[in-house]
Parts: C-alpha cells; structure tokens; sequence
C-alpha cells in the first residue's frame, strides 16, 4: 500500500543511512538540500533505529561501507530486512554500493567476490542496457570501490553492466534503485578513502592512487551531470516531486 506524505509536513526528509562514525553523505547530501530536503542521517551500526514506515520520509538513500551483505552482525541483518518497508510503500529509495548489495540481498538475490578475485577501486567503464538507455544518459566510467558484487535479483530491471562486475545497476518496481558505484564522492572524500584505505588498492584489479585523481579529472563531471539528472528523475525537489515520488504520496 502506498505510503501517505503527512499534509503537515513542510520541510520533507530523505533518510541517510551510513555506515561509519566519519561518513558523510557527499555530493548526493549536497544535491538533495540544494533540492529543499533535510537529511535525518541515522547510523544503525552505532544503535539509530530505521522507521517502521516511510511516511514522514520523502525518500531513502543507504550508502556503502567497509562491511559485507554477507556478514552477520546484527545491524546488517536489521538493514537488510528493513528495506522491506520502502519495498511496501513504493517509497523512493537508493541504494549504493554495499546499499544496493542490501537491497539485492533483501530480495533474494547473492552477493559474492569476482570469481577470479579481482577488485574494481578506481574508476571503471559501465554500459548501459537498453533499459537503462530510455531510463537516462550514463556516463562512460564511474568511481568505484568494493570487491564484492551483487546478482540481478528476480523480477529487477538491469540497467547498467560492467566488465569485471556484470551488474552495476538495477531498478526494482517504480522507485527501488540499487547502483554498484559512488557518484557521492567528493574530492575530499577521495583524498580520505584513498589515504585511509590505501591497502586495498594492493588488491587485484585495483587501481594505483594516481590513477584515481587522474580519473576524476577525466571522468567526474559526467558523473556529477549523471547523479543531478538521476535525483530529477528518482525524487526531484521538495516542491516538486518527481514522478515516481509523487506517485508514492
């Protein structure tokens, strides 16, 4: 049944989800409160409840992090099993990364390593599908970091591909999004991933740290074009929604 804005809402919010004590929402938290939105960001990992229903949330947005879909903390399981509730109410509601992996998980579907070990950290080719194609314009790479992948689940549209991760992003009915790469990364952000998490890119496939900020010069604007016009198409403003938002009041 779909979900009901409240009509005494005046400021509508996104939900935030995420997953470490320095995480930050990046450039899609920038985007959605030049669109009027407020953030309620809430880390479950550190105690944050999630909402039994979307109601007083215009959309939801769980990113990725260090963990697995596979491991067994608590928290992970809660997460997983949450996305039954934007499920239900056809509320708007993205996945990133390990984000979209949740989503996948939830809906039966595995998520497992490259078969052949290989990590996509830097910045890689995706191909749109024919869906994907009418849905919107894809930018030639996008920026990556995870070494682990997410299978189509049943019933989903695919669109888009990759090389070394077949699948890179899905939809699920109106307004179920699941993406397997980061357009909310800033620069400072990729200054923090790239020295904190400087190990990882010792992983097969991996990409040397040079290569990431010589990639983001070549590659990020189209990114950046790429996430304004998915926000239009997914959630759009406060004041107007977009079409699969307001489909779901």
């Amino acid at each position: 049944m779909p979900f009901q804005m409240p009509s005494s809402a005046c400021s509508p919010k996104v939900l935030i989800v995420l997953h470490q004590e320095t995480s930050t929402p990046g450039r899609v938290g920038q985007s959605l409160r030049r669109r009027g939105f407020d953030l309620d960001i809430r880390r479950p990992r550190f105690g944050d409840a999630l909402p039994e229903t979307m109601a007083e949330h215009a959309g939801a947005v769980i990113f990725g992090g260090p963990m697995s879909a596979n491991d067994t903390d608590a928290f992970v399981h809660r997460e997983i099993d949450w996305f039954d509730v934007p499920l239900r109410e056809a509320a708007p509601c993205l996945g990133i990364c390990l984000g979209a992996q949740m989503l996948a998980r939830n809906l039966g579907a595995n998520v497992s390593p490259n078969s052949e070990g290989y990590a996509e950290i830097g910045y890689y080719p995706i191909t749109p599908t024919e869906t994907g194609r009418a849905f919107m314009t894809w930018p030639e790479k996008v920026y990556q970091w995870h070494r682990e992948g997410f299978e189509l689940p049943s019933g989903a549209e695919l669109l888009a591909t990759g090389n070394i991760y077949r699948n890179q992003a899905f939809r699920v009915g109106p307004a179920a999004f699941g993406i397997q790469f980061h357009p909310e990364l800033t620069l400072a952000m990729l200054y923090r991933w790239t020295t904190r998490g400087a190990p990882r890119m010792e992983l097969p496939g991996a990409q040397d740290r040079r290569d990431h900020f010589a990639g983001r010069a070549v590659f990020d604007a189209a990114l950046k074009r790429w996430l304004e016009e998915f926000l239009d198409r997914w959630i759009g403003t406060a004041e107007e929604p977009a079409e699969v938002a307001a489909a779901a009041e």
